[in-house]
Order: C-alpha cells, then structure tokens, then sequence
C-alpha cells in the first residue's frame, strides 16, 4: 500500500467575499497551490471557514456533482431552480449540476467550517441530464459506534446521497488511542482529512511501515492489491476524518484541468 501525506503548505488556498470566507483545499485547481489535482473522480475539495459570515453570489456549473458538507455553524443555498434552503452542522447539499445550473452560497457562524467537494461523472452523459438539488440533514444519515470509534456513512451504504459518480465517504471520530480498520480493494484510491487530532496509519500486513499525520494535514492510500488500512488516533485526544474512496481510475475520459 502507498501511503502519501500532503501538510498544509503542501494544499490550495483561496478566499471569497474580501476574505469573509477563506479556503483550504486538498484538492484544488491549477495555480492554487495544491499539489494533488484530482483523485480519479474525485475532481476538488476545499475546506471553507467563515469566521462570521460570507457571500458568494450566483455563479453558473456544469455537469459535475457537488456535495457542501457543513461540519460547523449554517450554509444557505439559492439557485436558479428554483431552491432556497439552509442546512446545519452535519447535513449536506448535493447539486447534480447536469445540463447547467447558477447557485449562490452564504456561510453563517460564528466559525463556520464546511466542505465543497466536486465529482466527475461521465460528462458528456452528465451534460444531458436536468439538474438536481437535494439536501440531507445531519439525523438522515446511518452512523454505527463500536469499541470508540463513530463513522457516518455520507455516501454509501444506508446513506440518501446518490451520485452516478463512483465514491464512498465517511464521516469517522476516534477516541483517543482507538482505531479504525478500513478494507480497501484493489484499483481503489482512499483520501483523508484530518479535521481534528492527529494519529497514524498503516497498511494491516505491514505496521512496520506507519505513517504519522496530524490536525489538517490530507492523506492518499492506494493499493494494487485488496488491502486493508489501518488508522489509530494519538493517544492525547480525539481524533476526526473525512474519509473519501473513489477508483483510482476510470473508463471514461476525464476533464482536464488547467
């Protein structure tokens, strides 16, 4: 298993508003510092704050899939479909951008966090399709507990997200100490964001060669064969991560970045 660790310095930054909502990404566009630019399908992911509050006026997508997960404080959403909503710490707004569609956003704190996160569909495919708004509330999501760890499933298993795009994301706390145990299969990439706390991985078969990370530092494992990851929190606190797998590969052409 390849295991590849990206510290801030190492990630995009951006802001909106005059610099009312600031922007870490992982994964960003070129000429905004991040050393990763995409995932397989996994094509942006930004991690916005908003100290108070921030506006971002209507602005037009196409064809991609777009989640905004709120971890702290509100996001409003309007769009030219028609939508007005607001969602709260732990729901998601996902739009299928499809044919076309202009979206504002505002984030509302105080210290609001939240993630924008862009995938790729087929775009030809996705270019044909109306657009979608959905939005889920932090309650509609399946979550299991076991032995200190918590893990929300965003998309996935149990979870009202659907996407044409093939991912899977968690939303996983560790109690100090505690560990998580995640499968991966082959041809599969698995993405981490250390939202809070630090710890360390390894692949299962092989504990000698662990990896260490720590509070918002992002995180690539990717296996040739099926394999298993394993993740331990510091013993010192708590430990939260954004978990997203997707293939490292796909079978459709993917849109280049410039």
């Amino acid at each position: 298993m390849q295991i590849l660790i990206y510290p801030p310095s190492m990630q995009g930054t951006g802001s909106f508003d005059g610099g009312s909502i600031t922007e870490q990404k992982p994964i960003g566009f070129s000429g905004e510092g991040s050393v990763v630019k995409r995932v397989g399908p996994l094509f942006y992911w930004a991690w916005a704050r908003a100290e108070e509050e921030g506006y971002i006026p209507l602005h037009p997508h196409q064809g991609f899939e777009i989640m905004t997960y709120v971890l702290q404080g509100r996001a409003e959403h309007g769009d030219t479909l028609g939508t007005r909503s607001t969602v709260g710490a732990g729901g998601a707004q996902i739009m299928q951008t499809g044919s076309g569609v202009s979206h504002e956003e505002r984030f509302i704190g105080p210290d609001m966090e939240a993630f924008q996160i862009w995938f790729e569909p087929a775009i030809r495919q996705a270019l044909l399709r109306q657009p979608t708004y959905a939005q889920v509330e932090h309650g509609e999501f399946p979550a299991e507990q076991a032995e200190g760890c918590t893990r929300k499933t965003v998309i996935g298993e149990g979870s009202p997200v659907r996407l044409v795009t093939d991912a899977l994301m968690w939303d996983v706390e560790l109690e100090p100490g505690r560990l998580l145990r995640h499968p991966l299969p082959a041809g599969r990439t698995l993405t981490a964001l250390a939202v809070r706390g630090g710890g360390s991985l390894h692949a299962a078969d092989a504990p000698e060669k662990a990896g260490s990370f720590r509070e918002k530092d992002f995180v690539l494992l990717h296996s040739h064969k099926d394999a298993e990851a394993v993740v331990t929190a510091d013993a010192g606190g708590r430990l939260r991560l954004l978990l997203i797998e997707v293939p490292s590969s796909v079978d459709y052409p993917l849109y280049p970045k410039r």
